[in-house]
């Protein structure tokens, strides 16, 4: 069974940075086989799809929100997703998932998931 596992989150102040870190575990498993979306979720709002890469060929798609702030990448050497926020706002703070349907691409009609990790959680405190 795969399992996403992301790390990264933490306390940051209006217009900084931080950078999420995505990885799979599990026998056999790596996030080089899969289209890889990160999404969030603020208290009592509904999840956000940001932004989503391909299994190959460095294709990516975001969201809205994170459209021009948020970068996703991957990094086959250590099987690795990141999604770098920055110029980040209060707005920001939520908990951020990385998320997988298994496909190899994304779908850029919209947010296509049904697995994700436990989340990271990023706070911005002004």
């Amino acid at each position: 069974q795969v399992q996403l596992v992301e790390s990264g989150g933490g306390e940051a102040q209006p217009g900084g940075s931080l950078r999420l870190s995505c990885v799979a575990s599990g026998p056999g498993t790596s996030l080089d086989f899969y289209a890889v979306t990160w999404f969030r979720q603020a208290p009592g709002k509904e999840a956000e799809g940001l932004a989503c890469i391909d299994r190959e060929g460095g294709g990516t798609f975001y969201g809205d929100s994170a459209r021009g702030r948020f970068t996703i990448s991957r990094d086959t050497a250590v099987n690795k997703v990141y999604l770098q926020l920055t110029g980040l706002t209060v707005d920001d703070t939520a908990i951020y998932y990385c998320a997988t349907d298994f496909g190899r691409k994304c779908d850029r009609t919209g947010w296509s998931y049904d697995t994700w990790g436990q989340g990271t959680r990023v706070t911005v405190i002004s």
